[in-house]
């Protein structure tokens, strides 16, 4: 007969109570306690407890590390973010949006195996449905991708017992259910049982999991945090709406490093891998336009060039209003209290928009020379070179400090056809001139960068 309980779950962590607390203890959270009447059944033949065994304490000196090979998923850009490939037995838990891609970019994964057997399973949608996804962006497929819509686990289970496959896909870890948790779908006792038993499947059997997982309105991963603490790798599909580009990002990895990026274009057909996404991050224009500047910045390992955009105007209504779109705001609030203490430039009566190009968020501290740069070009109305670029950090005293892998920023200009690029003074270090075409413009202060570009 099934055990009943009552707990309170955190919804904001997942931190269990057998009373109602105000604040949680674990995050801090108020207000964020919900009961939940569990009924747990004891396992039943057929289900989990086949797959989980029994393990002895071992000296470490006495373990035998496994050399793994890595499942290539044909697509360059996932493989880089997942570091290299799919890990077997690992479980992948993808985030993001609604409607940005997530259900597109794991089928279309599981269609680009070859002779693999996949099997993909859909809470959310019918088959019908899957089948004229499957068609639009792959006309070939995958002969060995079965499609299963099943919420509930042990069912689940029974049917990839039968198959065997190599490569399981859950869309989406919110839908399912379990038989050992007499609760609703979707609540935190049913995301906790189902991802544990998943990850028990995933590490007994060595078949890899993704699973699909929805955020919530603040953009974390709904349900508890202990999900995220499960799962050995957490990928985060982003973009925006209007834009057709896509990115992952790499929140945790346990395989590889979590400062990979991943960049895809949305189209008809699914999404498409961007190879070089500077050359699509840079505008063509006609004609020089003050406000723009190009930063030379790195997302993992890749060096980007990017378009920063500012605009600076009187505040017509009292108040000056700050904006910005894919840059922190206190980030530049700072950069402006910078310019003001420094450069002399009275910005506290003046409206300040900016944005970066292509509707990218960029955290790496590089882009600050960039940003500063706009902001000063549209403020005096005078235009930057097509052909310069940037590369540093603004610390509060105005210097202009280093930044990681110069080398490879300088590089990267130089190729796409830069003509000088400002860095700072002190990344010059064991640097040789001769070796670039492109000329390096090291700069100490900000105040240095405002007479060369404007005399």
């Amino acid at each position: 007969m099934a055990k009943s309980s009552s707990f309170y779950y955190c919804t904001q962590c997942g931190n269990q109570s057998s009373t109602w607390i105000g604040k949680c203890p674990a995050c801090g959270a108020w207000n964020s306690y919900e009961q939940e009447v569990v009924h747990r059944d004891q396992p039943k033949k057929g289900k989990l407890s086949t797959l989980i065994s029994r393990s002895v304490p071992k000296k470490i000196g006495s373990i035998s590390i496994q050399e793994f090979n890595r499942v290539t998923t044909g697509s360059v850009e996932f493989d880089r973010v997942l570091g290299g490939g799919i890990v077997p037995g690992s479980l992948v838990l993808l985030g993001g949006e609604p409607g940005i891609g997530k259900s597109t970019l794991l089928l279309q994964v599981a269609l680009s195996l070859p002779n693999f057997p996949v099997v993909y399973v859909s809470g959310e949608e019918s088959e019908s449905q899957l089948k004229m996804r499957a068609e639009r962006i792959n006309d070939q497929g995958n002969s060995e991708c079965y499609i299963l819509t099943e919420t509930d686990t042990g069912e689940i289970f029974k049917h990839l017992e039968t198959i065997n496959p190599q490569l399981v896909i859950i869309d989406s870890i919110q839908t399912m259910q379990s038989g050992l948790i007499d609760s609703a779908a979707g609540s935190i006792s049913q995301i906790k049982e189902c991802a544990t038993e998943f990850q028990h499947y995933s590490k007994t059997t060595g078949i890899p999991t993704f699973l699909i997982g929805h955020i919530t309105k603040d953009g974390n991963i709904a349900g508890p945090k202990i999900l995220e603490h499960i799962v050995d790798t957490v990928l985060q599909f982003e973009g925006d709406q209007h834009y057709g580009y896509r990115i992952i990002r790499a929140l945790k990895n346990r395989y590889g490093a979590t400062s990979e990026l991943g960049i895809f274009e949305m189209h008809s057909g699914g999404l498409r891998e961007i190879a070089d996404p500077s050359n699509i991050l840079i505008s063509n224009k006609d004609e020089l336009f003050s406000g723009n500047a190009i930063a030379a910045i790195m997302e993992g390992n890749r060096p980007m060039m990017i378009e920063t955009q500012a605009l600076v105007s009187s505040a017509v209504y009292g108040t000056p209003q700050r904006s910005t779109t894919g840059f922190d705001l206190r980030r530049m609030n700072m950069l402006l209290a910078v310019l003001e203490k420094r450069c002399n430039f009275k910005l506290g009566a003046k409206d300040v928009f900016l944005n970066i190009a292509g509707g990218f968020h960029i955290e790496d501290p590089g882009i600050n020379l960039a940003v500063v740069s706009a902001i000063l070009s549209s403020a005096v109305d005078i235009e930057i070179d097509a052909k310069t670029c940037f590369c540093g950090e603004l610390g509060l005293s105005g210097e202009i400090r280093p930044v990681s892998r110069i080398e490879q920023r300088i590089s990267e200009a130089e190729k796409l056809g830069f003509n000088r690029i400002f860095l700072s003074k002190y990344n010059m270090k064991g640097i040789n001139q001769n070796q670039y075409k492109i000329k390096l413009c090291p700069v100490v202060k900000i105040e240095e960068v405002m007479r060369r570009l404007f005399n």
